[in-house]
């Protein structure tokens, strides 16, 4: 599994990244969002269009495939279940966010362990650098935008001051470069 976290900046990043997939890649990727509660299931219609993998909102109980995109839905956190299927949950926000990167991040560590590719991009807070740990912990590959190349650097520099971080890619480069992991490990 491929888990992406992103905030501010974070459309214009997944609109750089999404079109590198090609159809059948062989791993499943999860993308949390910080989005408003209110803003409903619209990101997976406007990423669809740069992506020619099918993309969705997670559901509740859903079993993960490989070569499918899945988006936390606004309002939830979005965590990874020991048989491999999502669950959502409304408990309190992390990091002023729900969903939460580290939320998803540490689930998916437990279930994924070395089998994670954790991906911290462009953000203006320090979500996902806790979870990002949990995944370097549990031998997962970590992998940070380049400050330079975000929007906003503040995410990206956080997961750097508070994690091992394996790879630190430009947003011109991270598609690409996690397309070429194909499930390999990369170190």
């Amino acid at each position: 599994m491929i888990a992406i976290g992103v905030s501010a900046g974070g459309m214009r990043a997944l609109s750089h990244i999404l079109p590198a997939f090609p159809e059948g890649f062989p791993m499943a990727i999860v993308i949390v969002q910080h989005v408003r509660c209110d803003a409903g299931d619209l990101m997976a219609s406007v990423l669809e269009v740069h992506t020619v993998l099918p993309i969705k909102e997670a559901d509740e109980k859903e079993p993960i495939h490989a070569g499918h995109m899945y988006i936390a839905p606004a309002g939830y956190h979005l965590l990874v279940e020991p048989d491999r299927t999502f669950s959502l949950s409304v408990d309190a926000k992390v990091n002023y966010a729900r969903p939460s990167i580290d939320v998803l991040f540490e689930s998916a560590a437990d279930v994924y362990g070395e089998q994670l590719v954790g991906v911290i991009l462009t953000g203006a807070n320090t979500d996902g650098s806790k979870g990002l740990r949990r995944v370097a912990e549990y031998g997962g590959l970590t992998v940070v935008q380049d400050p330079e190349s975000a929007e906003v650097d503040q995410m990206p520099r956080a997961a750097l001051a508070t994690a091992p971080v394996d790879h630190v890619v430009s947003l011109k480069e991270i598609g690409s470069f996690l397309v070429k992991l194909g499930g390999r490990d990369p170190r």
